[in-house]
């Protein structure tokens, strides 16, 4: 019986042994998914304060434009645009440039008829047609604009 006891002891002290080796590999396992989670959540915290620059915008005079004939005969549009640009140096170009920039404007805003800009779709075709033409360099050199959105603040069609 003496030999049982002492086998049983053994066999206890084993399990015990077990237990206590198997709770800190689970305790180290569930450190190490907590430490992970909270360096990605630091991790993106970070990419998120990085992203949060203020948006930089330069607004353009109301613009008041006979439109193209149409069915109708004679109409207008007025209105008034704010453009979206990624830097102060897109911005520092437009304001400096701006007679010829409203100038472009004009010419393109002419060309329109009516029931072309009434729609939301036309508004849209619009605003990617002003881009495409103040992309154009303004003077020679110039580094190219960072334009990222027209936005119409006003827009009549009478």
């Amino acid at each position: 019986m003496a030999e049982s006891s002492g086998g049983s002891k053994k066999l206890l002290w084993v399990m015990i042994i077990l237990v206590l080796l198997s709770s800190a590999g689970a305790a180290a396992a569930i450190y190490l998914v907590l430490d992970q989670r909270n360096s990605s959540d630091s991790g993106e915290a970070q990419q998120q304060t990085v992203e949060l620059t203020p948006p930089v915008f330069t607004r353009i005079e109301p613009l008041t434009v006979n439109l193209a004939d149409d069915r109708y005969g004679s109409r207008l549009l007025y209105t008034g645009i704010t453009l979206r640009v990624g830097n102060e140096q897109s911005k520092t170009i437009i304001e400096e440039h701006m007679p010829q920039v409203r100038s472009r404007l004009l010419i393109l805003l002419s060309g329109k008829q009516a029931n072309e800009l009434t729609s939301t779709e036309g508004k849209e075709e619009l605003a990617q047609a002003i881009i495409s033409r103040l992309n154009v360099p303004l003077t020679e050199n110039q580094p190219p604009l960072d334009l990222r959105e027209v936005l119409f603040t006003e827009f009549i069609v009478q």
